[in-house]
């Protein structure tokens, strides 16, 4: 191309989409930083049917748990406090209590809920 000569518009798309694609092409998606797994669609379905299955949104939620465990991922906030709530629905106190112990652990800022709901039941007035 001479000096003055202007570049037909064709021509200068091209050359920006290549660029564009070169661009792009090295760069790399972020690591989700949760593994959110079906924790969502599960607390919508707990209130939308309460009625459902405690027991099957439990094994939904512990393979979750799993799956987050074998890729080295951490579970979403609030997960195992709605696995502690649902174990606690079972009248299953004791695996409620350490899921809820789990959730302080890895969230510390949940520990005021959390220990809200750790409180025995006849404590609170």
């Amino acid at each position: 191309m001479e000096p003055g000569e202007v570049r037909p518009p064709a021509a200068a798309a091209a050359a920006a989409v290549v660029t564009l694609l070169l661009l792009t092409g090295c760069v790399q998606a972020p690591k989700p930083l949760y593994h959110w797994g079906r924790y969502t669609p599960q607390v919508y379905e707990s209130l939308r049917n309460p009625d459902a299955s405690v027991q099957a949104q439990i094994t939904v939620l512990e393979e979750d748990l799993q799956r987050a465990r074998a890729q080295g991922a951490l579970p979403p906030p609030g997960l195992h406090a709605h696995l502690g709530l649902l174990y606690s629905r079972l009248g299953n106190d004791q695996a409620a209590a350490e899921q809820l112990r789990t959730e302080k652990g890895l969230f510390p800022e949940s520990a005021a809920y959390i220990d809200f709901l750790l409180k025995p039941r006849g404590a609170q007035k």
